[in-house]
């Protein structure tokens, strides 16, 4: 099993920090929100995001599949009564001439095995689908 560790600190009323290894990331917990920062929500949305394009680094070399850049564009919507993301869309942006079938199938890789993507697929709504920068 693998464990991860963070540590958050409060800087002040406008912010906090996470640190893990030698890297940190501003916080938005500033109830009137701050536009240099990701706020909770944000932060669980690049989660995803981050998840998905790990994903396909990973699979990548082992398909031989080739790209060129990688975008995903996420949605998450906020139920407020009680507070939950109801639902959470994408569209993973592939720039790459890899047939439409090899495409497809680094889809279900990357929604197979992300540890992130599945942990959230559990809890609520999560559907997307995968295009070519092209056809974005």
């Amino acid at each position: 099993m693998l464990h991860y560790d963070i540590v958050a600190k409060r800087v002040d009323s406008h912010g906090s920090e996470a640190r893990c290894k030698e890297a940190s990331i501003a916080l938005d917990t500033d109830m009137n929100g701050r536009p240099d920062a990701f706020n909770p929500a944000e932060l669980f949305l690049a989660a995803v995001a981050a998840c998905m394009i790990k994903g396909i680094e990973r699979v990548a070399p082992v398909f031989h599949f080739q790209f060129r850049g990688i975008e995903v564009r996420i949605h998450g919507v906020r139920q407020d009564s009680p507070l939950f993301m109801s639902k959470i869309t994408y569209d993973l942006v592939v720039d790459t001439d890899e047939e439409d079938r090899r495409l497809d199938l680094l889809h279900q890789n990357v929604r197979k095995y992300g540890t992130i993507s599945n942990t959230v697929a559990v809890a609520t709504k999560l559907e997307g689908k995968i295009v070519r920068a092209k056809d974005a």
